[in-house]
This record gives structure tokens, C-alpha cells and sequence, in this order.
């Protein structure tokens, strides 16, 4: 076959255009993220490894983290290589909840200004959005899988939660902790928690925030 200047012309258009596309950039710029890793361990393999990356903060979630973890899943959704996404945390433990600072920063925003309701309303719509990063899990076209060791504490559960499979290693060890820090698990445990271990025993990890 042969191609004439204008079909090159055209043809380079295209690639121009696919190449500075927002779908082929997701995948390109796939691990620039703060708190994410993601790893492809054999180039030729369609399991996908999401890596929780804050190892000195023992993987502790970030407002950063949740913006960008719904752009992670969102990437490897959309993309045809990924069969299966392994959920796992850098260092010596999964997740040990929600980053603290992040909380107080969350306080301080939401009780900044004299206005009660649009401060609450402000509260309001951050949680939601961080509800939102969770079910993006749930949301997620491929298979999430949970390979937790370590500590997964508060905000983690409400990770594993969403996920379709969970498997831990032997150190591994669970606390719904929120009720200590006397704030309301409201990520998404206390709906799917009781789907996975019972109605009265999910009450009593939730009220007695002990390990298990």
C-alpha cells in the first residue's frame, strides 16, 4: 500500500492528538503520586499492584489521598491491561487510619467563619467527598483485592471494606477505631461491615474499637 504526504500528515495528526489526549496521559503519568504507588511487577502480567506509599506515616490517609486515589482506580479501570488490582500498603503496616493532621485540618476549615450552616455544609461536602474515594472500590469495573499485613486501623477498614476479596498475613491485626477518638466511623464500615461478618459482631468491633 502506498501512503501519500496528505495520509502522513493525517496519520500524524492522530497520534499528536491520542498522545496529548487526558486518557493516554492517566496512563503515562500513572505513579506520580504523594501517598500511591503503582507497580506492574512483570511487564507481560494483567495484575496491577495499588500500593498505599506513606511508609513513615505508616500509610496513614492524607486529604491528598483521597483525591488521588479515585484517580488511581479511575486509571486502572480504563485501562485494557488491567485484569485485577491488588490493594496493599508500603512499609510494616496496611493503614493505620486516617492522618491525624488531616482531622484537625478538616476542623479547622469547617469550623472557620462566624456561619454555622455554611461551615457545616462545608464539613458536609468534604465527607462526602472522602465517602466518594472509598466506593470508588465498589465502583471499580475490575477485581480489588485486599492483601493486608500489619496494622489496618479506622480508615484502612473502611478501605478493605469496599473491596471484593480480603486476604491478610499472620501479623495482621483490625480496630475500628473512631469510637476512641470519639468521632463516627462514617466512611463506609459500619454499612459493610455487617455484610461481611454479621449485624451484632460488627456492632460490638464498632463500639468496643478492640483488635481482631
Amino acid at each position: 500500500m502506498v501512503i501519500v504526504p496528505n495520509e502522513i500528515h493525517f496519520q500524524s495528526q492522530i497520534s499528536s492528538t491520542l498522545l496529548s489526549s487526558p486518557f493516554w496521559n492517566q496512563f503515562e503519568a500513572m505513579d506520580s503520586y504523594k501517598t500511591l504507588k503503582i507497580v506492574r511487577k512483570n511487564t507481560s502480567s494483567s495484575v496491577f499492584h495499588l500500593i498505599l506509599n506513606r511508609p513513615s506515616q505508616l500509610n496513614a490517609l492524607s486529604l491528598d489521598f483521597f483525591v488521588e486515589f479515585t484517580t488511581a482506580l479511575s486509571s486502572l479501570d480504563q485501562n485494557p491491561d488491567v485484569s485485577v488490582i491488588i490493594l496493599s500498603g508500603a512499609g510494616k503496616h496496611f493503614c493505620s487510619g486516617i492522618d491525624l493532621t488531616s482531622l484537625s485540618s478538616i476542623s479547622e476549615q469547617s469550623s472557620s467563619g462566624g456561619d454555622r450552616a455554611r461551615s457545616s455544609e462545608r464539613l458536609r461536602r468534604r465527607i462526602k467527598s472522602m465517602q466518594a474515594a472509598i466506593t470508588a472500590v465498589e465502583q471499580c469495573r475490575k477485581p480489588v483485592i485486599a492483601a493486608i499485613h500489619g496494622a489496618c486501623i479506622g480508615g484502612g477498614v473502611d478501605l478493605i471494606t469496599a473491596c471484593d476479596i480480603r486476604y491478610c498475613s499472620k501479623d495482621a491485626f483490625f480496630s475500628i477505631k473512631e469510637v476512641d477518638l470519639a468521632i463516627v466511623a462514617d466512611l463506609g464500615t459500619l454499612q459493610r461491615l455487617p455484610s461481611i461478618v454479621g449485624h451484632a459482631k460488627a456492632m460490638e468491633l464498632a463500639l468496643t474499637a478492640r483488635r481482631f
